[in-house]
């Protein structure tokens, strides 16, 4: 059954309100919480975090505006943090790192499978396979530095293995934009699935800006500073495919649909009982915030937020593994390249692109450094670990 965007107002804004208790709870356990626990809790902070990034933006455009921002946005940072603290202090930097590389993988696969619109579904499964190939280089940094098996974290879901090699997806900026979506004509999924993924990938490459500099081993320092390049790549891809003609009310309208679309997704699918009761409240707050904001959407724009929101949710994303589809689509596309933004089967690039790669990898690329020799074989990853990496 979905939701319904008319009929339920959720938690009115001055009664979500929180204490410092309620902000850090009990955190997930790393081993006997089920992964894809973790996989939302990384998720609804990407999309908090981003609620957050364009409030503020939005806030310094729009005066009139700033107030409400304020106000919503101050309830966004609380919940960010709800969630955010989650993820326990048992997992390493790298670990946490699996786990986000999971997330890419999985919500990604799961969305191209969905995806009404074929372009959007493209772009979709062309970069599943750049995250696909980012969660197997640092599953092999992983080995090298703690000597610890990534599926302990990704719980032997996701499969761990070479994707399109990261040594060529570094691309010129004109080959990673793509064709927006018309938002007067998208269908709403459409948009929820640009928002949501954006936000995933723009957490991801925040992340890894902040936790790669704290490595001492050098290979492991040059291994986040190349893949954190190549998300921001994905964001530039993924906001690209956004219309960028809609008004900011409109498109902080959508922002608060795809915060409820993702939470009622994470309330459908969620095993552990004290972190879905979380996720209900989360899914009560943004159905009040967006209840807000769409009578905000009337005053200023003096339109029916009809024209902008479907009546009922689609369908969430599915929360499960999606190794039969990832396989297929890298049996098939692994060779698929960029130029402009369309995209080449037969492996043909531009000149931009050519020369951007050839000079950032003309003193060697970390990626292959790290994961030289490296190959995952279960129950024998010590003993395939080569001598290298030792």
């Amino acid at each position: 059954m979905t939701l319904s965007l008319t009929d339920a107002k959720g938690t009115p804004l001055d009664r979500q309100r929180f204490t410092w208790r309620e902000l850090v709870q009990k955190p997930i356990s790393k081993l006997d919480d089920d992964a894809f626990t973790r996989v939302r809790i990384i998720l609804m902070n990407g999309q908090e975090m981003e609620a957050l990034r364009f409030s503020h933006a939005c806030a310094r455009m729009n005066g009139d505006l700033r107030l409400d921002l304020a106000r919503v946005r101050r309830i966004e940072q609380h919940q960010a943090t709800m969630v955010n603290w989650l993820i326990g202090a048992d997992h390493s930097p790298l670990e946490t790192t699996i786990a986000y590389e999971q997330v890419a993988v999985e919500v990604t696969a799961a969305v191209a499978q969905r995806e009404p619109d074929p372009y959007l579904a493209q772009t979709y499964r062309y970069g599943l396979l750049e995250d696909f190939d980012h969660l197997y280089r640092y599953s092999a940094m992983l080995d090298r530095l703690e000597g610890k098996d990534a599926n302990n974290i990704t719980q032997c879901y996701s499969d761990i293995m070479p994707g399109r090699p990261t040594l060529v997806e570094h691309r010129a900026p004109e080959d990673d934009l793509r064709t927006p979506f018309d938002a007067k004509t998208a269908d709403p999924l459409s948009k929820l699935h640009a928002l949501t993924i954006m936000a995933a990938e723009q957490q991801t490459h925040n992340y890894y800006m902040n936790i790669g500099p704290l490595f001492t081993d050098p290979v492991a320092r040059q291994l986040y500073a190349e893949i954190a390049s190549i998300e921001e790549q994905h964001v530039t891809q993924y906001e690209s495919i956004i219309d960028p003609n809609q008004t900011w009310m409109e498109q902080w309208l959508m922002h608060e649909a795809s915060e409820v679309y993702n939470y009622y997704g994470c309330v459908q699918q969620e095993g552990n009982p004290r972190v879905k009761a979380l996720w209900e409240r989360m899914l009560d707050y943004e159905l009040g915030q967006l209840h807000h904001v769409k009578q905000l959407f009337k005053k200023h724009e003096r339109r029916d937020p009809a024209e902008i929101l479907p009546d009922k949710l689609p369908e969430p994303i599915t929360f499960a593994s999606q190794r039969d589809f990832v396989r297929e689509t890298l049996l098939a596309e692994v060779d698929y390249r960029s130029i402009g933004a369309e995209y080449s089967q037969d492996g043909e690039e531009s000149a931009a692109s050519n020369a951007y790669r050839d000079h950032m990898n003309s003193e060697g690329s970390p990626t292959e450094t790290v994961a030289a020799g490296y190959r995952w074989i279960p129950g024998t990853e010590q003993a395939m670990r080569p001598s290298s990496l030792q």
